[in-house]
């Protein structure tokens, strides 16, 4: 699934080292610890008519990757939500946009691997575009298994939420050469760990289930199902989860700030099928919507 390209995002404004240029100049240099190792940390914003949804959650999750990294120089929460304002009020938007929140190291001195080069501070670069949900969410996705496995902490903790993509970008890879709308990524003894851009639930006998977060991002969105979870009283667990599980859920969805709450419909080439008597996924996706605007933050 491709997302088309947004004219109105031809003449769009991004926050840069402190400056807003226009998309045709917004540049960083060869020398900064992005280009050179992907050394850089992240975080995705969706922006409703109501604000910024769970910004100080994103914001938490950014200092947390930035410190386990030891940046230096990091800009406070204040100045990245003054920059995160000024793009928004630059280009106009209220709402139906996502942010690409980027900070790296910064620049270096000389090209090289050592942290000890970049001498200048951090680079804090706000990409806000018009952006909708990237997954069909009322017709659901189809994914298929991955060979390319999620990093588990013994190899890059998936805690740091940093920008080295590239096993997720594989997986993505492969996705799109079978075909499917996303990769299902397993971890290093064979568990289902999520998809190569969002976590994943399933549910079974009226019980949601999802994966560990040892391999997994423990998702902004993620957090929020299981916190809806309680308060709907549906029983929850965290565990080990076979594909066999998953090929033989009730219900399959995934969860995301790019794409909110997606069914997934058919993994393998196994349908979904609902043999409960429940529908447990609208309850849950229902109740998402109606909390979105007492998560949101206008700045």
């Amino acid at each position: 699934m491709l997302q088309k390209h947004n004219p109105k995002n031809d003449d769009i404004y991004v926050h840069v080292a402190g400056k807003l240029v226009h998309r045709d100049n917004a540049k960083v240099s060869v020398f900064d610890s992005s280009v050179q190792g992907g050394d850089a940390v992240w975080e995705g914003l969706r922006v409703y008519k109501q604000g910024l949804f769970c910004l100080d959650r994103h914001l938490d999750r950014l200092f947390t990757s930035a410190k386990a990294l030891m940046f230096e120089n990091i800009p406070d929460r204040s100045s990245i939500k003054k920059a995160i304002a000024e793009t928004l009020a630059k280009n106009n938007m209220v709402e139906g946009c996502h942010i690409r929140l980027t900070l790296t190291r910064g620049e270096k001195i000389t090209s090289g691997m050592d942290p000890r080069l970049n001498q200048k501070g951090c680079c804090l670069i706000v990409l806000a575009e018009w952006k909708a949900p990237v997954y069909d969410n009322d017709g659901g996705i189809k994914v298929i298994t991955s060979s390319i496995r999620r990093n588990a902490p013994q190899f890059l903790d998936s805690k740091i939420h940093h920008n080295n993509l590239l096993n997720n970008i594989l997986a993505k890879i492969q996705a799109n050469v079978a075909g499917k709308d996303a990769a299902l990524m397993l971890d290093e003894q064979g568990f289902v760990s999520e998809l190569n851009g969002t976590n994943l639930f399933m549910f079974k006998n009226n019980i949601l289930y999802t994966p560990h977060a040892h391999a997994c991002l423990p998702g902004i969105t993620r957090g929020l199902v299981m916190e809806i979870a309680e308060e709907l009283k549906i029983p929850l667990r965290e565990k080990n989860l076979s594909l066999t599980e998953f090929y033989t859920a009730d219900e399959v969805f995934a969860t995301g700030t790019m794409g909110e709450l997606t069914p997934v419909v058919e993994i393998d080439g196994r349908k979904i099928e609902n043999r409960s008597s429940q529908r447990n996924f609208e309850k849950i996706h229902s109740t998402f919507l109606k909390i979105i605007p007492g998560f949101c933050e206008k700045l």
